[in-house]
């Protein structure tokens, strides 16, 4: 367990919770990051209203947060990070209030997760979450004609993927948080298991059978070219799709020539799009309230939606 207040912790926060217990499965995992969440999502700020566990459609449910004051509210669909195989509106619960505090009405979904079920499940659930925040949204005072679709991690390669998928739908998310994520698996599975392990703030084996756990998986053992230029996996390969989005990762992120890669590709197709490395931030840190980039990180994102709608 951490010791001493939180606000004394390091960045490493994953090392000092992990001690020598590295998850070797799912089930671990989950556990994991709901013990890493509880530490991360005290001191809720003030929001309007709170609804849990709202249905979305069969096995999908939503945590709904109203930002105080009156309607028509712009709309943000949240959807976690956890590596495909964790995660869950309660373990990003505060990230969700940051944005209701801001004004905007935040639809956090809990897609389901894999292993139990793959790809494509997560992607379609993620889909259809947007599809029924744009028709119900209205319930609690949300303006379907301004919404925007945002995750970390793994929720920003869904977040990508699903606002991808919905180029050309009444759906389409006008605008796109895309925080940390994967967006190009044949780069991704490229690069050495050390170095992504590393990236982790684990090192050998166990890191290693760490980076496979999540991704094989949401994807299986057998990950064929097809599977991994499909842009349901990696958006990039329809980057030209995308809405406007907002890039944000931290230099210390084993992820952020994902980030670069991406941005390279908006810039070519001409979407419009902003880019920020927050130095010496690790995977993870705009939970982290304790590190200081964590809130002007969400801040700007905040900014950018306003300025996008």
């Amino acid at each position: 367990m951490l010791e001493g207040p939180l606000s004394d912790a390091t960045p490493d926060l994953l090392t000092q919770l992990l001690g020598e217990n590295v998850p070797s499965t799912a089930a671990e995992m989950r556990t994991l990051l709901e013990r890493f969440g509880s530490l991360l999502n005290s001191g809720l700020p003030e929001v309007g209203a709170f609804h849990e566990a709202v249905p979305v459609c069969d096995g999908v449910l939503a945590d709904v947060v109203v930002p105080q004051g009156p309607g028509p509210h712009p709309v943000l669909v949240y959807l976690h990070g956890g590596g495909w195989i964790c995660g869950s509106p309660r373990t990003h619960r505060k990230v969700g209030y940051r944005f209701a505090e801001a004004g905007f009405l935040v639809l956090n979904v809990d897609y389901r997760l894999a292993p139990e079920h793959p790809f494509p499940t997560p992607f379609d659930d993620c889909v259809a979450a947007i599809r029924w925040a744009h028709e119900e949204c209205g319930r609690w005072g949300g303006d379907s004609a301004r919404l925007a679709v945002g995750g970390d991690s793994a929720g920003a390669n869904l977040s990508a993927a699903a606002a991808v998928a919905l180029a050309g739908d009444p759906a389409r998310p006008k605008a796109a948080l895309l925080v940390y994520g994967v967006f190009d698996f044949a780069a991704f599975g490229a690069m050495p298991m050390p170095e992504l392990a590393q990236g982790l703030a684990i090192s050998g084996d166990a890191g290693e059978k760490l980076v496979e756990l999540m991704v094989g998986s949401y994807l299986g053992s057998d990950r064929g070219e097809d599977l991994l230029s499909d842009p349901r996996v990696s958006p990039l390969q329809a980057a030209a799709k995308l809405p406007p989005s907002h890039v944000a990762v931290g230099s210390a992120d084993v992820l952020v020539g994902q980030s670069e890669s991406l941005v390279k590709a908006l810039a070519t197709a001409g979407v419009p799009h902003e880019h920020f490395v927050d130095d010496g931030m690790p995977h993870g840190y705009i939970q982290m309230e304790f590190l200081d980039p964590a809130r002007p990180a969400i801040d700007r994102m905040v900014d950018f939606l306003r300025r996008t709608f």
